[in-house]
C-alpha cells in the first residue's frame, strides 16, 4: 500500500492533527550539504538544470527532517531563461537579466521552451520515484507578475519601481508579457504535474507592492488564468497560491483565482488566518525570524500558529523562505514541537 499523503488530504479541506509541514527553500544554504553540493554544481543555474544535483539537493532536507512534502529545487526564473532571455546569478546581488524592452515583448517565443525545461521535468519524475511514497511532491513557478518584475529591471528593487512604472507606460506591452508569462507557466506546471509532481505552487513575492488596481490587472488576473488552464488538464490536481505581502487581498484572492490552498506571509495575523480557512486549507506562516532565534520566540510562534489554526485544514510552514543563517537545531525543535503537539 502506498504511503498516505496527508498534505493532500489538507488540501481538500480534511483538517489533520498535527498537521503536515514543509518550508519554502528548505533545500538551501542553511545546510552544509546543500552548500557541499552547490560548490560541484559550478553556477547556480547549472544546479537547477542538473538533474542528478537537484534531485540530490531536493532530497538533503527530506533526509533529514522527514518532512510531510518536497519541493522540487528549481527557480522562478528559468521561465524567462527558457523563453530565451539571459539569466545569471552572481555571487552577493543575485539574479541578474538584460532588461527587456517593449519591442522585444513582442518578439519572446516559446520555440524551445519544453525543450530548455527537459532537465527540470526529469529531475521531477527521479524525484517521484525516489522520495518516500507518503511524501507528497509540490512543483511550483514564479507568478507572472513577480517573474516580470525581474525580466524588466533585470534585478531586484526594493519596492519594483521599474516594473511598475513600464506597465502605466506601456500597457499593451506589459499585457502581452503577462500574457506569454502566465500561459507558459500555466504549460510549465501541467509538465511538472504529469512528471509526477502531486501539488503545483504560484509564488508571487512581489504582490504587495503594488496598488488596488494594479494587484487586480498583475496579480489575480494572471494566476487565474495559470490556475484555469492547469485545472482544465488536471482538475484534482491542488494548486497553492501565495501572494506575499496581499495583506487585506488575502480576503478573496483564493476565490478570485480559483487556487485551492493560500500560502499566508507572517504579518497575516492569526485572527484574519482562522477566517481565511473557512474558505479552505492554509499554509504558513511563521515568521523566518523567529526560526533564527529559537527558544522561547520560536516555541511561542508555533504554539500560536497550532493553538488558532490547528483545528482547521493547516500545512504548517514558514511565512517566506528560511534564511540561511538559520541554525539546523532550531528547524530540528520546530519540526518536533509540530510533530509532538496535542490538541
Amino acid at each position: 500500500m502506498p504511503g498516505k499523503r496527508i498534505m493532500l488530504d489538507v488540501l481538500r479541506g480534511e483538517p489533520v492533527f498535527p498537521p503536515p509541514i514543509w518550508m519554502m527553500r528548505q533545500a538551501g544554504r542553511y545546510l552544509p550539504e546543500y552548500r557541499e553540493t552547490r560548490k560541484r554544481a559550478g553556477s547556480f543555474l547549472d544546479l537547477c538544470y542538473d538533474p542528478d544535483l537537484a534531485v540530490e539537493v531536493t532530497l538533503q532536507p527530506i533526509e533529514r527532517f522527514g518532512f510531510d512534502a518536497s519541493i522540487l529545487f528549481s527557480d522562478i526564473l528559468v521561465v524567462p531563461n527558457a523563453l530565451g532571455r539571459d539569466v545569471r546569478f552572481e555571487e552577493g546581488r543575485g539574479p541578474m537579466l538584460t532588461p527587456i524592452s517593449a519591442s522585444e515583448i513582442a518578439g519572446l517565443t516559446g520555440d524551445l521552451f519544453h525543450v530548455n525545461l527537459e532537465p527540470v521535468y526529469e529531475t521531477v519524475r527521479r524525484l517521484r520515484a525516489k522520495l518516500p511514497d507518503e511524501t507528497t511532491l509540490i512543483g511550483f513557478c514564479g507568478a507572472p507578475w513577480t517573474v516580470a518584475t525581474y525580466m524588466i529591471a533585470g534585478q531586484g528593487t526594493p519596492d519594483q519601481a521599474p516594473a511598475r512604472l513600464f506597465a502605466y507606460r506601456e500597457p499593451e506591452a506589459f499585457a502581452r508579457l503577462l500574457k506569454v508569462l502566465a500561459d507558459h507557466s500555466a504549460a510549465y506546471l501541467i509538465r511538472q504535474i504529469e512528471a509526477g509532481a502531486d501539488v503545483v505552487q504560484i509564488f508571487d513575492s512581489w504582490s504587495g507592492v503594488l496598488d488596488e488596481p494594479s494587484f487586480q490587472a498583475f496579480c489575480v488576473e494572471p494566476v487565474a488564468e495559470i490556475a484555469r488552464q492547469v485545472k482544465a488538464v488536471h482538475p484534482n490536481v491542488p494548486v497553492i497560491g501565495f501572494p506575499k505581502g496581499a495583506g487585506e487581498r488575502y480576503r478573496d484572492y483564493r476565490s478570485k483565482t480559483g487556487i485551492t490552498g493560500l500560502g499566508l506571509d507572517w504579518t497575516v495575523p492569526l485572527s484574519m488566518a482562522k477566517e481565511l480557512q473557512l474558505g479552505g486549507a492554509v499554509q504558513g506562516n511563521l515568521d523566518p525570524l523567529r526560526l533564527v532565534a529559537g527558544g522561547k520566540a520560536l516555541a511561542d510562534g508555533v504554539d500560536a500558529i497550532l493553538r488558532t489554526l490547528g483545528g482547521g485544514p493547516l500545512i504548517f510552514n514558514l511565512g517566506h523562505g528560511i534564511t540561511p543563517e538559520t541554525p539546523i537545531a532550531h528547524v530540528e525543535a520546530m519540526v518536533k514541537q509540530v510533530r509532538s503537539a496535542i490538541r
